[in-house]
């Protein structure tokens, strides 16, 4: 979506390996079972996009940042990516996941762990979740850590603790609201769901890390908050993209199994538009049956594409980003800011399933 320059690829890479070499060697000092928590937490924040930090150090340049001249926009970049694996930690928990990117996670991990020491599937799953919470909690503390110490004045230090504690308070609020609309039978209205989809992801994903950067580069308050505007709107279009992918991608898009999010009966937006309509109970009976198997996903499939469900999201999605560019132009942002939304804007739209 966003690329990075491969001078500042290495300098993020740089410092996230310091961090966390930081954890593994403090972790191995602590015994076995502490280094494997060490080495597994570590191996949560290793790869991926870089999105985050990427978003970080591209509004820095945006509002004229020079990276030849920043020691502390490399701690804070690579804060966000730690901040990321942290909620990537314990969202597997709570979705109950044993792999990431096709590898154990730390739950796997300490699945595995049990087992090999003579334990039970329940012991299993009580090490593993046990481990999963302490990771993120690491990873947590390791991304406020990178902030504190990093090389920035003491009004910029206490300004991005406030984005980190934003961000946490957000997406934490998302994320249980996510997990509580999955229960009952009733389905939550399409703007419940889109709120929790803005708070899970539009604020710790696109607002905050490119308000951290613009804050560093020297931006105004009010230039921050129009860009913080736009960066929620484009983060909202990026998760109804998502949930797109999860529902209609292929495995290429997806990363997994076509038509994942049906298989696990996910509640997205995509769904309560589909309820808005007649075609419901059709949607409806297709969705009941898609956990069985391929054949059934495919059907749900089409019944949500002629319920008009599909077309309503990618509307939506044109429509958020229309207004993010809008509201980019009219801010008097710098126009290398107004060029970096509208490249996030067009990043979004290409992620859509047609």
């Amino acid at each position: 979506m966003i690329t990075l320059a491969d001078a500042a690829r290495r300098e993020i890479d740089d410092a996230l390996d310091l961090a966390l070499n930081r954890l593994r060697v403090r972790s191995a000092a602590l015994g076995e079972t502490a280094g494997v928590l060490g080495e597994a937490t570590a191996a949560a924040a290793t790869g991926g996009k870089r999105l985050r930090p990427a978003l970080v150090v591209a509004a820095f340049e945006a509002f004229g940042g020079d990276i030849a001249h920043a020691p502390g926009l490399w701690r804070v970049a690579a804060a966000f990516e730690l901040l990321h694996a942290a909620f990537v930690v314990h969202d597997d928990l709570i979705d109950d996941d044993t792999e990431r990117r096709g590898a154990p996670n730390v739950i796997g991990r300490f699945r595995a762990r049990a087992a090999q020491r003579g334990g039970d599937e329940a012991s299993g799953r009580t090490l593993g979740n046990a481990a999963a919470v302490l990771a993120g909690d690491l990873l947590l503390f390791e991304a406020t850590r990178l902030i504190a110490t990093a090389p920035v004045s003491a009004p910029q230090r206490a300004a991005l603790f406030v984005l980190l504690d934003d961000a946490l308070l957000v997406s934490a609020a998302g994320e249980l609201s996510d997990v509580e609309q999955t229960i009952g039978a009733d389905l939550p209205p399409s703007e419940s769901l889109l709120r929790t989809a803005r708070d899970k992801t539009a604020f710790y994903s696109f607002q905050a890390p490119m308000a951290a950067g613009a804050l560093l580069a020297g931006a105004t308050e009010s230039e921050r908050a129009a860009l913080e505007a736009a960066g929620s709107e484009i983060g909202i279009a990026f998760q109804l993209a998502d949930d797109l992918i999860g529902t209609f991608g292929s495995r290429a898009q997806a990363g997994r199994e076509p038509g994942a999010d049906l298989r696990a009966a996910k509640r997205t937006p995509l769904i309560s538009f589909a309820a808005e309509t007649d075609a419901w109970p059709r949607v409806a009976s297709a969705l009941a049956l898609a956990p069985t198997g391929p054949i059934a996903i495919r059907r749900a499939q089409r019944e949500l594409d002629a319920s008009g469900a599909r077309q309503r999201a990618v509307d939506l999605i044109t429509a958020t980003l229309r207004s993010a560019r809008t509201r980019a132009a009219d801010a008097a942002l710098p126009r290398d800011a107004v060029v970096l939304l509208a490249a996030l804007a067009a990043a979004v739209d290409e992620r859509i399933p047609r």
